[in-house]
């Protein structure tokens, strides 16, 4: 079994993360529970950022908020000197809450409305990255009214779209994200922002897609951009001064995976916009990075309880927990992948091979199909790995079950993060059509 972070085996036999004992965590904080290896939090926003402080490169390494966003999330990413990406009204405020500084926040996002971008240029955000025609002709209205300048990246798409090993070059007009670099609209757009008294044109942001494993596709992004960009110095005597290559970074969930270290990613794409820069005579800019999954994938485990089974004879046997697709909605959305332990009988041989359960009233709340374990009875505790992407930001009421709690660890201590839902939590906002209610 891969262990990932701080994990290790102590000598009870149960898994711990960050020095603390799982099955302790599970009887302190109940289960489903998400338990977040704050050590490897910080080691991979480190072997980003520090990669570009040591080849003497200005640039900026914006935390994702998208995979897992809450306020002490937040504030840990301030914590290790990242910026922050945000795609709504409610993860900006989330950042606003944990007192983030804005000039380090980028606005994204394919549809803001104009009361999220009031907000962002009332809290005088770092950057705002205009999606579409609509947007930046909205936001040159609100600036205008409230007589206020903003800075602006435009997101283009690059033509090259990743599929972990596979990189396909194509128009890519079909997509909901930002402007064809190919068809006339990204530059369009650049003459409208350029003609704006009230925006500042930082630069051009792409993303090619999520879970990759090689530094191909950001290399023939960075090509095809630059290709444009020195078209637009001779015609529009512009050069942007920013470059945000997005992210999309992988990290392993099985043993299918292979991802390269942060250090690695990060050189060949300081190695290719210099050899860019230096073949069209432009200037070295600013490089921005976007690590969202690659920071917390592998540094979340959920931990549940099992109960019941069903053996389905020369079929399949299953094993059902106390939580599923109202935690971790991955597999049943796009059918994710993960490996996973009895965190209470780690050193336990496998005896059978079980299939997890979720206890949604749905027959695709499936965890995971065909896993080799001990076998379980009905107060185990299975340790679910890399859940930390995706797995709370997604969590969902379905059957009104309360979302789990957060907790971090690091060190030899606990520290929850986010409460426990209650069943008076999903109640709160719902309203009567008459006074039959018990108080």
């Amino acid at each position: 079994m891969f262990f990932h972070g701080t994990m290790k085996v102590n000598e009870k036999g149960h898994l711990e993360i960050g020095g603390m004992d799982t099955v302790d965590l599970a009887g302190q904080f109940g289960t489903p529970l998400y338990v977040y290896d704050v050590a490897l939090i910080r080691e991979r926003a480190r072997g980003f950022k520090q990669t570009f402080d040591k080849l003497g490169i200005k640039a900026q390494v914006a935390y994702a908020s998208k995979a897992f966003s809450t306020v002490a999330m937040v504030q840990l990413v301030d914590e290790e000197g990242l910026s922050l990406d945000v795609v709504s009204g409610g993860e900006l405020y989330t950042a606003l809450t944990a007192d983030f500084p804005s000039e380090r926040i980028h606005f994204h996002g394919n549809n803001k409305s104009r009361e999220e971008l009031e907000m962002a240029l009332k809290n005088q955000v770092g950057c705002i990255v205009v999606d579409n025609f609509y947007e930046l002709e909205l936001l040159e209205e609100i600036c205008e009214s409230h007589a206020a300048r903003t800075k602006i990246l435009l997101r283009v798409t690059p033509g090259i779209e990743a599929h972990t090993h596979d990189y396909i070059l194509t128009g890519q007009e079909d997509s909901k994200f930002g402007f064809d670099l190919q068809n006339g609209q990204a530059e369009s757009a650049l003459q409208k922002a350029l003609n704006s008294s009230w925006i500042e044109t930082l630069g051009l942001h792409c993303h090619i897609g999520s879970q990759i494993f090689d530094t191909t596709g950001f290399i023939l992004a960075a090509k095809k951009i630059f290709e444009k960009m020195a078209e637009w110095k001779e015609k529009h005597a512009y050069e942007p001064i920013v470059l945000n290559l997005g992210g999309g970074f992988g990290i392993r969930y099985t043993e299918e995976d292979d991802p390269i270290h942060a250090s690695q990613y990060v050189e060949e794409i300081i190695g290719e916009v210099k050899k860019q820069a230096e073949h069209y005579s432009m200037k070295m800019p600013e490089i921005w990075i976007e690590p969202g999954r690659s920071l917390v994938g592998d540094a979340g485990t959920t931990l549940y309880q099992t109960g019941s089974r069903k053996e389905v004879p020369n079929v399949r046997n299953y094993l059902a927990v106390d939580g599923g697709m109202s935690d971790n909605i991955r597999p049943a959305l796009y059918q994710a992948k993960y490996e996973a332990v009895l965190a209470n009988r780690v050193l336990d041989k496998p005896e059978e091979t079980v299939s997890i359960a979720g206890k949604c009233c749905e027959s695709g709340d499936m965890l995971i199909w065909d896993l080799p374990l001990p076998k379980a009875g009905d107060q185990d505790l299975l340790a679910v790995f890399c859940t930390g992407a995706y797995g709370y930001s997604m969590a969902n009421n379905y059957n009104r079950i309360p979302r789990p709690p957060v907790v971090f660890v690091e060190n030899g201590e606990a520290k929850l993060v986010v409460k426990r839902e209650t069943y008076e939590d999903i109640l709160r906002l719902d309203l009567p059509i008459n006074e039959k209610i018990k108080n």
